[in-house]
């Protein structure tokens, strides 16, 4: 093979009493910080949402989207419970989904969001993209340990763990899936982040981080077919997870477009020839007559004082009386 990659990892660092230190918990804690930090940016930047928001949100969407993701790790594997689902709470022992824990943290966000009386959607989008560069960070460590198993190969490329703690396929050349998820989720960040503010603009509020998780949805459900998962119903339980968020992707996103945006006053524009004028105030109209005759306007007297120039106003001459 021209390009075989040999991972010669163990996949814990060192273990105290049931307390063990694995690659895959330093690189999912590592990715979940990388999410938080980016959102924060991205909430601030777009919607002036302080920090410390993005953190107690950040709370209630790690606490629930782990509890989502050992759920669903639970449901896809429930074979290896079956008769000691005790061990359901074993979580020392590993085992959590990815999908699980996007769901879980989305639902964790929108608890807090009404708690707290902030747009639930703006917050979705500001945690779309980073999302996806927490996954990436987080499948580094997948890499190493080979929990998730891929397809054997015969491409120039592949994988092969030869650590005899590994929990990938010794022996065998498979496919790096998991290194084909992290750089599906790069690709995605790069090439649609720059064109974030004009996402913001042109849509409604959430639906450009809809946008990005259901691109990434529609990714891995192909990427899943170089995966050794199980089958159920026909396709790999990850891809169904992947339909799923397509699916509420298309069916949240039609109804955030459908509902009437606010609209927003215009500024009203000032003609470019009237700039920078003083407009003159209009002058006050003659005072009405009182015996059918005019008043002869008060006359005006100047008088330098000083090198400055006064101007005193006369009283009008008084009118005689008619002779008898």
């Amino acid at each position: 093979m021209f390009l075989e990659i040999q991972v010669d990892l163990d996949p814990n660092l060192f273990a105290i009493g049931p307390f063990t230190l694995t690659w895959h918990g330093i690189f999912s804690v590592l990715g979940i910080l990388a999410t938080i930090r980016m959102s924060q940016w991205l909430a601030w930047r777009s919607d002036k949402i302080p920090s410390d928001k993005i953190y107690d949100a950040a709370f209630w969407a790690v606490v629930v989207g782990l509890l989502g993701a050992r759920i669903h790790y639970v449901l896809e594997n429930y074979k290896l419970f079956a008769g000691h689902w005790l061990d359901v709470l074993a979580v020392n022992k590993g085992g959590i989904s990815q999908w699980g824990g996007i769901f879980g943290g989305l639902i964790g966000i929108w608890i807090w969001s009404r708690r707290n009386a902030i747009s639930y959607w703006k917050l979705v989008d500001a945690v779309g993209p980073p999302a996806l560069v927490g996954l990436a960070v987080g499948r580094i460590g997948d890499v190493i340990n080979g929990e998730h198993h891929g397809t054997p190969t015969t491409l120039p490329w592949g994988v092969r763990y030869i650590n005899p703690h590994t929990l990938g396929q010794p022996g065998s050349v498979v496919h790096p899936e998991v290194a084909y998820e992290m750089i599906l989720s790069l690709a995605l960040v790069a090439l649609l982040l720059p064109f974030y503010g004009r996402l913001r603009a042109r849509f409604p509020d959430g639906v450009t981080g809809l946008l990005f998780l259901s691109l990434y949805a529609v990714g891995r459900f192909y990427l899943s077919y170089f995966r050794a998962d199980q089958i159920e119903f026909g396709l790999r339980q990850a891809q169904w997870a992947s339909l799923l968020m397509v699916v509420l992707g298309i069916v949240f996103g039609a109804y955030l477009l459908s509902r009437p945006r606010p609209a927003v006053a215009a500024p009203v524009p000032v003609p470019a020839a009237s700039a920078g004028r003083t407009r003159r105030r209009p002058a006050a109209p003659p005072p009405p007559p009182g015996d059918g005759s005019s008043a002869p306007a008060p006359r005006r007297s100047t008088r330098a004082a000083g090198g400055s120039t006064r101007t005193r106003r006369r009283p009008p001459p008084t009118a005689s009386p008619p002779d008898p």
